[in-house]
């Protein structure tokens, strides 16, 4: 079957076409969610709860756009969801000027994407989530800021915050290399 008959099929809630559907994507959006989520187990917690809402608001999907961006949107939104009802909103800090600073380390450039993404993992929620958010997924400091029910300011302070204590955790892994 095309991705659009499986589409089809879902607004049908045809459950052969949502488990094909769901296989087609998990993989794709368990990698997604990795980036939000602490752990493996909160990852795919939340791949569960946006399928939910993928399947349940499948009807509205109307193929304008890929259905694999739109369901990436769902699983973003999931995880926002997911880690607003967290701590880390609290986490908001004084605006720094250099909020574009470009990171100037070559240990980036040695190591794999597993081992970025796992060092991305270790900041502080807030700092991750908007770094994922500008860095990696593209939205501006603007629709940061409307998602997550902040200021601009506060989406550009998390990042520079986020920026400097990559350095400083890629500078140590170059001194340690070296």
């Amino acid at each position: 079957m095309t991705e659009k008959e499986l589409i089809l099929g879902c607004k049908r809630e045809n459950s052969n076409c949502q488990q094909a559907i769901f296989r087609m994507y998990a993989g794709k959006m368990l990698a997604l969610s990795m980036r939000y989520a602490r752990h493996r187990m909160e990852a795919e917690d939340i791949v569960q709860e946006a399928f939910i809402r993928v399947f349940d608001h499948v009807h509205t999907f109307e193929f304008k756009g890929s259905f694999e961006g739109w369901i990436k949107r769902i699983v973003i939104n999931t995880a926002l969801k997911t880690l607003s009802k967290k701590s880390f909103s609290n986490e908001q800090i004084g605006i720094e000027q250099d909020f574009d600073a470009p990171i100037d380390a070559p240990a980036d450039q040695l190591m794999g994407a597993q081992e970025i993404l796992d060092i991305v993992n270790e900041l502080p929620d807030g700092y991750r989530v908007i770094f994922n958010l500008y860095a990696i997924e593209g939205y501006s400091h603007k629709e940061i800021s409307d998602m997550l029910g902040i200021q601009e300011s506060t989406s550009r302070s998390q990042l520079v915050k986020a920026r400097k204590m990559l350095q400083q955790k890629l500078a140590k892994l170059q001194k340690i290399a070296v």
